[in-house]
Parts: C-alpha cells; structure tokens; sequence
C-alpha cells in the first residue's frame, strides 16, 4: 500500500515533433490571404497524404530487418523538402528507430516487411498555413525467428500535420504531432508522457512490480484452468481491438480507453461485476448510463483486483499468458499509466499484447520493453 501520490491516468498523450514536407501540391496558397480556414481540394488533399504517408512509412521501414546489405530501409533519403531543424529531429527519429530494431533483436524478434497506408482525415488552409488530420494504419509481418511468432502485429496511429506554402507552390511540413492518448507506437520514435495531480492523502493497494528480466530458457506460465474463459477475453480483444464495439461508450477524449477496453474483455470472459458505489474502488460494473471508475480507470482497476484478490501479481512479466493483464507506469512515479490484455502467447513465453489507446493488436512484450525499457511494469494473473 502506498499513498495515491495522483489521480488515475487512463495513458497519457504522446508528442513528437518531427519534420517533413515537399511534395508538390497545386498553388493552391500562392494568392491566398488570411480570411479564415477553408477546407483543401481534393488534389491538395492527395498532396497532403502523400507527404504523411512517406515520413510515416520510413518510420516504420526504419524497423524491418536489412536484407544484402542495403542498409536501413528507413533511412534512405526522403522525396520530402524538410525544413532544416526539424529535418534533424527526422533523422535523429530514425536513428532511435534503428537502436530500438537492434535490442528487439537482442529480444529474439525482427520484421520482415512493413506497410503503412495514410488517410487524410480533415485538412483546412488559414492563408499560408495547413492543418491536416491523419490516420496511419501499419502492420509489420514478424520474422519467424521460432516459427510460432504470429504472422503480424498492426496498429493505428493519429497525427496533426501542420504545413507552410512554399514560393514554388509546394507545401513544407513543419510538424507532425501525435493525437493518440496511449503509449508509443513500436515506430513511434517518441516516449510516453504522464499526467499527474496532487496527493489526496489516502491508502491504496498498488501491488507488487513484475520483473522484465529475460529469462535464458522459457518460463512456464504456471497458468491452469479456471473458472474463466481466457480464450473468449482473446477473442473478444482481437475483434474490436480496431472496430470498437458499438455497444460500449469510448473514453478515448477523456484520459484513455485502455482500460475499458481490457475490462469489456474480462467480462467476456466471464468476470462478474460487483455492484455499488461508481466511485468505490472496490466496486467493478458497467451499465447504460454510467461505469465504476474501476472499470475505466487503470489505478482504479488494480486497485479493485488486488482488494478483491480477483487477479494477484505476477513476479515476472513473461509469466504472463493469455487473458492475463500488463500495466504500465512509464515515468515510476507511483501512478500506472496504461492497461493491456496478452492475446497470445508462443511456445518460448513470449506473450503478445492488444489494446487501445493507441490501437494494436498482438504488439510483443519485448517490442514494448524495447520502446519503453525504463518503465515500471505491473502483471496480473487473471
């Protein structure tokens, strides 16, 4: 028990500032004045998605495997004009990507190709000046290494572009930050921040730390049978884990969805609610018009398991299997930050991970330690 040094923080936002920014577009700017935001034409708006899609893809380029010496795929130089600062902070993204590629494979895990495709959400121009809203889907094919890696991790990504008009009638991209409420993406070259508030002054059952540790030969989950259905809480977790399920009110605007995401999962796999208080920790439900904190807030959350001894610590986190939960305090400052459910987990115990806040579907356990190696790690045996 340690005292509530802050308020639950479903995860925090992450930002990255990067560069980029060439491709052509029409001089849609060139007489443009300041009269207020207009939406862009549809040929601008192709620029403007081509321009995310060829930083997003070197990002994640950045991770797969070389093959004949070519050297980073991710590193080559790019067809966008960056500006010169933030052309910098580009290539030294991908140089942190290209470490992080090293101690994955350090891990036993590589990719060997990657695909990113960019939607164009909203774009406005205000004079010289553009602000695009984008979606990055990606999916990177895991190297059979052991040959029961799954086929595939996938994840989505936002991000807020901003843009400047060139002489030329080109666009220069300026910035891309991300609009995503979880942790760092496996390509994402940035660390995950927190969100925190003053002590309130009481006692609360925050567990015991899990070792990240890896073990030289594999460690047996030690998990049995029970009376819940792990593979249902899987199953449920790799459906909407993208496609979120109608039936549920998303949190993602309001401190995360992590956590009510594992949640629904666990009561698809056959956890009971326990009725009372919403603001009682020790209370678990979800209904029409309202949820308890617990079911939503990811220190609420362990704070219930533990007090109801519905899923105790586990002390290494590749113990973890199917059904089992991983928090994430990423900054150790005693307040948890993120919640994930393992979906998958292969013969050497490597076990793989789906949630939201930010979207990803069998994201492997070293891919997350290799992203944030000096975070505090938290497993649950459900």
């Amino acid at each position: 028990m340690i005292p509530k040094r802050y308020r639950p923080a479903a995860v925090a936002s992450l930002t990255a500032a990067v560069a980029s920014g060439s491709l052509l577009a029409p001089p849609a700017h060139a007489d443009a004045v300041d009269s207020g935001p207009r939406k862009a034409d549809r040929e601008t708006v192709a620029a403007f998605a081509r321009i995310a899609d060829d930083v997003l893809s070197r990002r994640t380029q950045a991770l797969v495997e070389d093959h004949a010496g070519r050297g980073d795929a991710g590193t080559g130089a790019s067809t966008t004009r960056m500006s010169g600062r933030l052309k910098k902070d580009e290539n030294a993204a991908l140089r942190l990507l290209s470490a992080r590629k090293a101690r994955l494979a350090k891990l036993g895990e590589a990719y060997t190709k990657a695909d990113t495709r960019v939607v164009v959400e909203r774009a406005t121009i205000t004079g010289h000046t553009a602000t695009v809203q984008v979606t990055s889907s990606s999916t990177l094919t895991y190297k059979k290494v052991r040959g029961d890696e799954p086929a595939t991790t996938a994840f989505s990504t936002r991000q807020e572009l901003k843009l400047t008009g060139t002489k030329d009638g080109g666009w220069k991209l300026t910035t891309i930050t991300s609009r995503d409420d979880g942790p760092a993406a496996v390509d994402e070259p940035s660390a995950a921040g927190v969100s925190t508030v003053k002590d309130d002054g009481n006692q609360y059952p925050d567990g015991t730390p899990a070792s990240t540790e890896y073990p030289t030969t594999p460690m047996p989950s030690g998990k049995t049978g029970g009376a819940y259905d792990y593979s249902a809480m899987a199953r449920y977790a790799e459906r909407y884990w993208s496609n979120y399920n109608p039936a549920y009110r998303k949190f993602n605007g309001a401190g995360g969805d992590c956590t009510n995401f594992v949640s629904q999962a666990l009561k698809a796999g056959g956890w009971k609610p326990v009725p009372g208080s919403a603001y009682d920790y020790r209370n678990w439900w979800y209904e029409r018009a309202s949820q308890s904190t617990s079911w939503v807030g990811v220190n609420e959350w362990a704070w219930f398991t533990l007090s109801n001894r519905r899923a105790p610590n586990l002390s290494s986190v590749y113990k973890l299997d199917v059904g089992d939960v991983l928090q994430v305090d990423f900054d150790k400052n005693g307040s948890k930050d993120h919640t994930m459910l393992v979906t998958y987990r292969n013969r050497r115990g490597m076990p793989y991970l789906t949630y939201h806040s930010t979207d990803t579907v069998r994201r492997s356990l070293a891919s997350i330690l290799a992203s944030s190696p000096n975070a505090r790690y938290f497993a649950y045996r459900t």
